[in-house]
């Protein structure tokens, strides 16, 4: 979303809108935004990955939780926007469903732009700039926003702390509670470095441990690297997860400039033998990659089976263990 939203190089008074011509700060970069001052934008960059092929396109609420938007002192809209991305998405992606080819809307909840396990304040190493039950309060809201304005998943992606992916999973919970219903959830963390570990310190097996008793449909990784980085990490993931596993790469590092130079055909050369090699069941693009990229991605992986969900729970099916009833 975020490529595609930069190909309009929006300016300030692009991003405010009629609506908020008079805000009191700099609202440039806010791409959650747009779904209120520029719908018509995001529908036609939710159409283009639609028409490439995609079965599941993700809410443009990346950064719209009270947390995040507090950047723009917006906060208050958190709960339109949610509201408002998600009936965007649910409308274009029920104009491209056809019962062979159902469209799925994700609703996304992004980690923040604050973390609840590591101190912003390098001489004050116990210092928290969020509390967990104020990461909650956040996701409560965007949850509840999402449901009612049609996803059909709720996303907690590009997860750097596990604390704070813990609070939007908790919340999502309690909004299950609360409505009597339940969508499936899907979980993406992100590896940030060659180190194979989270921002918080933990290797990809230690993080799906940390929060599978959510159950979620499918569990991956995103962001951060791309296709040929990320392997050995979704390979791992592959390895223990109980579930389907997903995986939505970057189009490589960015270069100095800041952009993508890994392009469709090469991201495509990688994915196909991650396919192969029987490690995914969803695949997809993060930073960098564009419809081209998606319907690539496509071309290289409709013909081949996806990964096997084990039966058995990892550490029995290893072992050669079977299930008892005690």
């Amino acid at each position: 979303m975020g490529t595609m939203i930069q190909r309009h190089k929006l300016e300030e008074a692009d991003y405010r809108g009629e609506r908020f011509a008079d805000w009191h700060t700099d609202v440039k970069g806010n791409n959650d935004l747009l779904v209120l001052t520029q719908p018509q934008i995001i529908r036609d960059i939710h159409a283009q990955y639609l028409e490439a092929g995609a079965d599941i396109i993700e809410t443009n609420t990346f950064n719209a939780t009270t947390i995040s938007m507090s950047d723009y002192e917006m906060q208050a809209l958190s709960a339109e926007i949610n509201l408002a991305a998600a009936r965007l998405a649910r409308e274009v992606a029920d104009e491209y469903s056809t019962p062979e080819k159902p469209r799925f809307v994700a609703g996304v909840l992004g980690p923040t732009s604050k973390t609840a396990s590591i101190s912003p304040d390098v001489n004050d190493p116990g210092y928290r700039n969020i509390k967990f039950d104020e990461l909650v309060a956040a996701y409560v809201e965007s949850t509840h926003a999402l449901i009612e304005g049609g996803a059909d998943i709720i996303l907690v992606e590009t997860i750097f702390d596990t604390l704070n992916a813990k609070a939007a999973l908790f919340a999502v919970e309690q909004v299950f509670d609360e409505l009597g219903q339940r969508l499936p959830i899907m979980i993406s963390g992100t590896i940030t470095d060659a180190s194979g570990r989270t921002l918080s310190g933990q290797t990809t097996e230690a993080f799906y441990y940390s929060l599978r008793h959510v159950k979620p449909i499918a569990f991956g990784l995103n962001c951060a690297l791309g296709p040929d980085l990320l392997r050995q990490y979704v390979n791992d993931m592959s390895d223990v997860a109980e579930c389907a596993v997903s995986a939505h790469p970057n189009a490589g590092l960015p270069n100095e400039f800041g952009e993508y130079d890994m392009d469709a055909e090469e991201m495509a050369g990688h994915i196909a033998e991650w396919a192969q090699s029987g490690l995914l069941n969803i695949v997809g693009g993060c930073c960098g990659t564009t419809p081209e990229h998606i319907k690539a991605l496509l071309e290289v992986t409709q013909n081949q089976a996806p990964r096997t969900i084990p039966q058995l729970p990892v550490r029995m099916r290893l072992s050669g263990l079977e299930p008892f009833v005690a």
